[in-house]
């Protein structure tokens, strides 16, 4: 029972503390839309994602209405379309086929992305997965709305090296064909090592094979209600401060399951996962550097930093469990450079660098993201800069990815524009010795010992 002082401390937070929902995401599995014929198979893709996702949006403008609960994005993520394409498409350009119907559903049921132009290939590459990779730069850059992700390593399978060096190519072209937006399309690409099967947030979603028929997943996103919990406290001993975080991310996502099952309920759709992730804006306070500023660094970056974030990532956690039996996606603490003005306010201070984000990954939700770069990097640099991502979440059992962004023709010093949710980021400096000979040995790095827990 939902009573009048929640309802009151929810509007505040929303009011005053930049609480929204970011996403409402509908999974919608493609599997049953397999042909080997390409226009049919676009045919079933259109109809069944217009179909089972045509009242998305509606409904989260109703529960908008109805709650006073502002949801940024309605999304739709899919099964794989390399697993979904490989009968029908025979080359590059037939895959892209199939980005541009996901794009025109995507238009014509009104939702804001659609994911799931992905591959998964911890272990290997068929000659589908193959294909839909290098079709990446052409799919992302004629349509508007569809965003694209590569598995590639896993806890179990090690990590796919041949994958991870073409993905550091791949990413060069997808900067350079779209270098007249500042390389804007690399937004809508992510690399993953053990990517999660329910994830509602892009450019990183995509429906997974072991999920049912369609299913809602919502993503919640709180850094300013934390951020003024945790200024309540100041001077406080660290369990006073958990305790406040706990309590704090319980709130947040009760918020959260209340939005998924309202959306569950009038879509007849079942309700899968909440995603508790702090996922911050550019807006001011809605920073998690800010949080950990406020937890008593100087700057995101300082000595205490990766401390810091793992205690915030954990207690928002086990806030979360208490207050959904489904919590999933990635859950926690997001750190994108270009998302999170504390964070931009860091590098261009020069606390943080490329080498103390990667260290913050080990205890974060997901990786390097949203990180500009110089256009003039090496594709092997880009690939070994993945690679150290995928070892991190590989030895540590956990979800690691990379958004990086070469902007082509910028340097070190520039900046570059993306506007709304993505802001704006500093070219960061990127070490300049070479792996290219390292890259270059393909094959694929076993799994760790650990891994084998039959």
């Amino acid at each position: 029972m939902i009573n009048i002082g929640e309802v009151l401390e929810t509007n505040e937070m929303v009011e005053k503390e930049n609480l929204d929902v970011r996403t409402i995401t509908i999974g919608i599995s493609l599997l049953d839309c397999i042909d080997s014929d390409l226009q049919k198979l676009n045919a079933k893709i259109y109809n069944k994602i217009t179909t089972v996702a045509k009242d998305l949006v509606k409904v989260g403008n109703e529960i908008e209405s109805n709650y006073c609960i502002p949801i940024v994005n309605k999304r739709i993520s899919v099964t794989p379309i390399a697993l979904v394409g490989g009968a029908a498409c025979k080359s590059p350009e037939d895959f892209a086929t199939i980005a541009d119907t996901m794009d025109r559903a995507a238009k014509q049921v009104g939702v804001n992305l659609i994911g799931g132009y992905s591959a998964l290939v911890s272990k290997g590459m068929t000659k589908a997965d193959e294909m839909l990779i290098r079709s990446i730069p052409m799919a992302l850059h004629r349509t508007e709305r569809v965003c694209s992700s590569v598995n590639l390593a896993s806890t179990k399978t090690g990590i796919n090296m041949d994958a991870v060096k073409l993905m550091g190519e791949i990413i060069l072209e997808v900067a350079e064909i779209s270098k007249e937006n500042d390389s804007a399309d690399c937004m809508k690409l992510v690399v993953f090592c053990n990517a999660p099967d329910d994830n509602p947030f892009m450019a990183g979603a995509f429906h997974g094979v072991t999920e049912t028929d369609a299913v809602i997943n919502v993503g919640v996103s709180g850094p300013g209600v934390v951020l003024r919990a945790v200024e309540k406290v100041k001077g406080e001993s660290f369990e006073v401060l958990c305790e406040t975080i706990k309590k704090t991310a319980f709130k947040v996502t009760r918020v959260g399951q209340l939005v998924a099952k309202e959306a569950s309920r009038m879509l007849n759709i079942p309700f899968g996962i909440v995603d508790l992730s702090l996922a911050p804006t550019p807006a001011v306070g809605d920073s998690v550097a800010d949080i950990l500023c406020s937890i008593g660094l100087e700057y995101a970056g300082a000595p205490g930093t990766t401390a810091a974030l793992a205690m915030l990532n954990d207690q928002v956690k086990k806030g979360g469990v208490m207050a959904s039996s489904y919590v999933g996606g990635l859950s926690g603490a997001f750190i994108p450079v270009s998302e999170d003005q504390g964070m931009i306010n860091a590098v261009e201070a020069g606390a943080i660098n490329l080498e103390k984000l990667e260290a913050m990954t080990c205890v974060c939700s997901v990786g390097l993201d949203m990180i500009a770069i110089p256009g003039d990097t090496p594709a092997t640099t880009i690939s070994g800069m993945i690679a150290d991502e995928m070892a991190l979440g590989m030895v540590n059992q956990k979800t690691t990815a990379a958004r990086l962004i070469p902007a082509i023709g910028k340097k070190v010093g520039d900046q570059v524009e993306f506007g709304g949710l993505f802001g704006y980021a500093p070219i960061m400096p990127v070490n300049p010795f070479s792996c290219a000979d390292f890259i270059n040995r393909g094959g694929r790095i076993p799994a760790p010992i650990h891994s084998f827990k039959n």
